[in-house]
């Protein structure tokens, strides 16, 4: 596990069975409510969400990302730190 999933997220998220651009949408509003350093879980079994569009949000603004994919669940658990 890598050091954003090892910790206990503040909020979690949860986006499953939705689809580009909700995803996204949803996880930007919910990382604004956060505080800086607060860890946001979230649910996602989008993989545009999962491995595109999210991790280059994340990375356009400073935000610490990091992707666990649950291969036996269907679904990522992604974690965002707020900077």
């Amino acid at each position: 596990m890598g050091e954003l999933s090892s910790s206990t997220p503040n909020e979690t998220l949860d986006v499953l069975g939705r689809v580009c651009p909700y995803p996204l949408v949803l996880a930007k509003k919910a990382v604004e409510k956060l505080s800086s350093g607060q860890i946001l879980k979230i649910l996602c079994d989008a993989p545009a969400s999962a491995e595109d569009t999210i991790p280059r949000w994340c990375e356009k603004n400073g935000h610490k990302f990091e992707a666990v994919k649950l291969e036996d669940k269907g679904y990522w658990e992604l974690f965002i730190q707020k900077t």
